[in-house]
Order: structure tokens, then C-alpha cells, then sequence
């Protein structure tokens, strides 16, 4: 039986990959042709065209063409391995992107960048880290904060995560109970009572004099991150009224 060749143009009709894409497997000794004549015309054996399916097959299992050109000098015994090793890794890709889709569906339907756990097993620092970070650099030399260190640094880190997870949901509680109240002026009794509530919880691990409050109410007002977040829990600017109910606070505490 005459052994069959194949052009270029002949592998571009059976595979749908372009010449182009040929040119450059030749070009980077991935993927030689049998001959190339002086025209500059590639002819390719049925062992070529065999070669380029497992070569498309390796590129589709997200394989980069440096690792495809290491594979391919291995037997199938070998190469079968590697596709092992490589499967675990498709499978932690494809847990991460189901992670990242779902923060992607929270996002759009309103849930606070804050709130999601998009840098999670990612070099990112999570943004809980990213904040608590921020606030050091912003309040660290506070004896306030100094004293909020040590009484974090006392919990395990399974208790630290309960704790964060405890205080977001309290400040999500506190801020919608506000904005159910908005229409009332923030220097009115209910609305200060929902303050103290707040100060209670900001004050879980660490005394909040009216420095402090002060430094986060005005956070809560000029911060875009943090505007983004208690606004979402109303039509109208939430934001700039906690403001007001915090600072009307601080004039009247002794």
C-alpha cells in the first residue's frame, strides 16, 4: 500500500487547526513535516497527522506547548502518568473556577466585594486580611488598636474566623436596622440606640473611644469600599447617615 502524504492544506481541511499554527509546531520542533521541498511546500506522514491530534489533545487539557514538547519525547506509559498528575491539577482548577463563578453570581446580584472570598487559595491576600491590614497601618500606633492585637492574637485561628464571621454578620444586621430607620433624624433616640449597638459590637475585642469612632465614621463616609458596602443595604445614602448618628454620638458621650 502507497504510503500517503499529506499537505498542508490536506491537515488544515482534516483538523481545522491553520496553516499558520503548523508553521510555527515546525518552526518550534514540535511538529516537523517529513519534507519540506524548495518551494517551501510541508508534506506530512499518517504518523505526523496521529502526532498532531495528541499534540491538540495535550493543548486542549490546558498543557502549554513547552510541557507538550517534553511529553511527547516520553513512551505512553510515561506520558500516562504525567496526564495523571495533570488530571489532579484540572480538578483543582475546576474548583476554583466553580468558587470564582459563584463570588462572580454574588457580586452581580448585589452581595459587597467585601463579603466574598474571591482571593481565597490565590497569592491575593483574602480582602478580610487586605482590611485588617489597612486598618493596622491606619490605627496601629492607636493604644486602642495595640489592645485589639493582643486580644486577637490570644484566639486560635478557627476562633478568629468564627469571630470575623460573627462581627460581619452583626454589622450587616446593625446596617439594615438603619436603614429601615432613615426617614428618622440620626440624632433621634432610636437611631442612637442602634449606635450603642453598633459601638457593642466594634467593641468586642477592643474599646472604641470617640477618636476611633470618629476616624471610622468619617471611613464610612469618604471610603468608597465602605460607602459601596453600607449602601448597599439601602436605596438612599446610607452611608452619610451613619455618618451623622455616629458623630452626633460622639458630641454627646461623656
Amino acid at each position: 500500500m502507497k504510503k500517503h502524504i499529506f499537505t498542508v492544506k490536506d491537515i488544515v481541511r482534516i483538523t481545522g487547526v491553520t496553516a499558520r499554527t503548523l508553521h510555527y509546531y515546525d518552526k518550534i520542533d514540535l511538529l516537523k513535516p517529513i519534507r519540506l521541498s524548495n518551494n517551501g511546500y510541508r508534506a506530512y506522514s499518517r504518523e505526523d497527522l496521529e502526532s498532531l491530534r495528541t499534540i491538540l489533545f495535550f493543548k486542549e487539557m490546558d498543557i502549554s506547548l513547552k510541557e507538550i514538547s517534553d511529553i511527547m519525547q516520553l513512551s505512553k506509559q510515561e506520558q500516562l502518568q504525567i496526564l495523571k498528575i495533570h488530571d489532579q491539577t484540572l480538578i483543582e482548577k475546576q474548583q476554583r473556577l466553580g468558587a470564582i463563578i459563584s463570588d462572580l453570581e454574588d457580586y452581580v446580584s448585589g452581595k459587597d466585594i467585601f463579603n466574598l472570598n474571591i482571593f481565597n487559595n490565590s497569592p491575593i491576600l483574602p480582602l478580610s486580611e487586605q482590611y485588617s491590614r489597612e486598618a493596622k497601618m491606619v490605627f496601629g500606633e492607636t493604644e486602642k488598636y495595640k489592645e485589639y492585637e493582643k486580644n486577637i492574637e490570644k484566639l486560635s485561628d478557627k476562633e478568629k474566623e468564627n469571630l470575623y464571621d460573627e462581627f460581619a454578620n452583626n454589622m450587616e444586621s446593625v446596617f439594615k436596622k438603619l436603614a429601615e430607620q432613615i426617614h428618622k433624624l440620626p440624632s433621634s433616640k432610636d437611631i442612637q440606640k442602634l449606635i450603642v449597638e453598633w459601638k457593642n459590637y466594634m467593641e468586642q475585642n477592643m474599646t472604641c473611644d470617640t477618636e476611633i469612632l470618629k476616624c471610622i465614621a468619617n471611613t464610612y463616609k469618604s471610603d468608597k469600599r465602605w460607602k459601596n458596602y453600607i449602601n448597599q443595604f439601602s436605596d438612599e445614602d446610607l452611608s452619610g447617615f451613619v455618618y451623622r448618628a455616629i458623630m452626633y454620638y460622639c458630641k454627646t458621650i461623656r
